[in-house]
């Protein structure tokens, strides 16, 4: 539970600073999406539920402050952590450029998935293609850059609240 907690308070961090980013970057008309950073550690490091109910968490976070069907990012959340959690042993958990690539792949998932839920509700669905495309690509550098210090900062409270994963497969 220990766990669940700390991680939650890391996604409510990432929230928030996302929020900000995002509020400053309105005069440029981009908006970063970094769903799978509210996924990828959870699914890769941790028990399947303890995994899941930060994920879950962290959608409903993200569901009470935007304006799309409530449940949205917490289906899709779900949806990503199941497929990451039967994938990760393929995936070396202790290499930072594959954690990057594991978070750009689940994001831009994430990305299109949540594009297609909520385009027809766009007035003119062919003319927001281009300002997603520009969204995306603005997440996905911002991502690049952010993963690594957010797996750190992630791995560290664990230690910090003395709930550090064990490598614990279950």
């Amino acid at each position: 539970m220990r766990r669940v907690l700390v991680l939650f308070l890391t996604l409510l961090l990432l929230w928030t600073l996302v929020a900000q980013l995002n509020h400053a970057l309105t005069g440029l008309h981009v908006y970063l999406f970094v769903g799978g950073l509210y996924v990828t550690y959870a699914a890769l490091m941790l028990p399947l539920a303890p995994g899941l109910a930060v994920c879950l968490l962290g959608g409903l976070l993200c569901d009470a402050t935007t304006p799309v069907w409530f449940g949205t990012h917490l289906l899709l959340f779900a949806l990503a952590h199941s497929i990451l959690f039967h994938l990760r042993h393929r995936l070396p958990r202790d290499d930072s450029l594959a954690h990057i690539v594991a978070v750009l792949l689940t994001n831009l998932a994430l990305f299109l998935l949540f594009s297609f839920t909520q385009i027809g509700d766009s007035p003119a669905p062919t003319a927001a293609w281009t300002r997603l495309v520009g969204d995306l690509v603005c997440s996905q550098i911002f991502l690049g850059v952010v993963t690594p210090w957010f797996f750190a900062l992630q791995a560290r409270a664990l230690v910090v609240a003395r709930a550090e994963h064990r490598d614990n497969l279950a």
